[in-house]
């Protein structure tokens, strides 16, 4: 799965994938303290891929870090590997 070191570094190897990380990154953590002034209390974000083992894994685990790192409560789950 995308959670595996060396299916998760062929998958960074692509320069989109770094930058579609950088960007997605910067606009959630621009648009949360947006949500939490709302008064939102929780917010899905899913990505999706041809088999959901692999990319999405990947990238959703990137997001989850940054996302935590940035200070916020974060949850990861993907629907189509087993845990």
């Amino acid at each position: 799965t995308g959670k595996q070191k060396r299916v998760a570094d062929y998958i960074r190897s692509f320069p989109q994938t770094a930058e579609f990380i950088e960007r997605i990154s910067d606009l959630l953590i621009y648009l949360l303290p947006h949500y939490i002034r709302e008064g939102k209390s929780y917010l899905t974000i899913a990505f999706g891929c041809t088999g959901g083992h692999h990319r999405s894994v990947m990238i959703a685990s990137d997001i989850f870090q940054r996302l935590k790192a940035a200070g916020y409560q974060v949850k990861e789950s993907h629907r189509d590997i087993a845990r």
